[in-house]
């Protein structure tokens, strides 16, 4: 069956679009493009993620995002030469602008709680195509963070019968799939590290006035300093106290956080070069943590696998652990969520559960997805 996976994760960049042919765990990519968001939508999807913000803005961008979706479908078909009537469903993950994976007290009862945005009516009335949305939703119901989702698709990828795997994604936040040798599904790691390129990202652009959204190279992290006091204060975040399965987000190391560092004055080349050295740190302690084999292999995907200076420091804070690119496996490291939304899609068409327990704390594996009807 072929399958178009859309993504857009919290680094807030884009829009991912990825087509791929799955049969039962057989995957190969067909085509994949990555369609940047203007200026104008970055900024109101900030104004309304993890932020105070008017229920009408929200309705607005969930239709407009819906309209987004369809275009970039559209026109990654278009310009690869894909037949959009191949195409016989569509995984659509949205845009996430809120997202508490642990309960809170609300209203004296404990609710956990997600929401995307990105309207799936919307994206298969444009296209005629059936559309599998809402992922995270019913991870949550069953007892579950809701994240992450992608352990699954790393699981049917990445595992080895004699060697430890960790695959990593470094996007927004950085995430981790540790796999031991021959492992089963319930003995699947996978957990958000931390940060990964969010805080870099929202320094580059502030720094910059927007004209640059984010550090092209790590160039400027090079250029700076790193403050060991403000990192030994990062080192001491609540976040890293906490045991897996365990999420982040805005809510930890977004706008809150980058205002904290823009407040210290420091020169922003050395707060930049701070937050890349921070990333590198927190996903190496979870690597190292999760992950004891010294012949670990490290397959890495996401943005972050662009910045140069992030993936030496990681090198270096891993020993020289082997770390190869997804796209050694035949995944382009940019289309490796959108690919896994797409496999989440089909799980769903079948029927399949596509959560794993051990990676969301859900109390069972359970289908995932809404679907939308063209």
């Amino acid at each position: 069956m072929r399958v178009a996976g859309i993504m857009s994760g919290t680094s807030l960049d884009g829009i991912d679009v990825a087509i791929v042919e799955i049969e039962r765990t057989r995957i190969r990519p067909v085509a994949f493009r990555s369609i940047p968001y203007a200026k104008a939508v970055r900024d109101a999807l900030l104004a309304v993620s993890n932020a105070i913000a008017h229920s009408a803005e929200i309705s607005r961008l969930n239709f407009f995002l819906g309209e987004l979706y369809a275009d970039a479908l559209i026109a990654t078909c278009r310009r690869t030469q894909t037949p959009p009537d191949s195409i016989r469903l569509i995984g659509l993950h949205g845009q996430t602008i809120s997202h508490q994976g642990t309960p809170i007290n609300f209203l004296g009862r404990g609710i956990a709680s997600t929401f995307q945005i990105g309207e799936a009516a919307v994206v298969a009335e444009r296209t005629g195509i059936r559309v599998i949305s809402n992922f995270r939703e019913r991870d949550i119901a069953a007892g579950g963070r809701g994240a992450p989702l992608v352990p699954l698709v790393d699981y049917l990828l990445f595992r080895h019968r004699s060697i430890w795997r960790v695959a990593l994604n470094i996007g927004g936040i950085a995430n981790i799939t540790v796999l031991p040798p021959r492992a089963k599904p319930e003995q699947v790691i996978a957990y958000d590290t931390g940060p990964g390129n969010m805080a870099i990202d929202a320094l580059v652009r502030h720094m910059t006035d927007g004209r640059e959204s984010y550090d092209r190279g790590g160039r400027i992290a090079r250029s700076g300093r790193v403050n060991h006091h403000l990192l030994d204060q990062f080192r001491e975040h609540p976040y890293f106290r906490r045991k897996p399965p365990k999420t982040a987000g805005r809510e930890q190391f977004g706008r809150e956080f980058v205002d904290g560092l823009i407040a210290t004055r420091l020169p922003l080349p050395d707060l930049i070069a701070t937050a890349t050295e921070f990333t590198a740190w927190s996903v190496a302690t979870g690597i190292l943590d999760s992950a004891p084999s010294p012949t670990v292999e490290v397959v890495a995907s996401g943005g972050g696998v662009h910045n140069r200076w992030l993936m030496r420091r990681l090198r270096d804070y891993l020993n020289r652990r082997k770390i190869r690119s997804s796209a050694e496996f035949g995944i382009d490291p940019d289309a490796k969520e959108a690919i896994a939304f797409a496999v989440l899609a089909y799980r769903a068409f079948r029927g399949e559960p596509g959560n794993l327990p051990s990676a969301t704390g859900a109390r069972r594996p359970v289908v995932l997805g809404k679907t939308t009807q063209p």
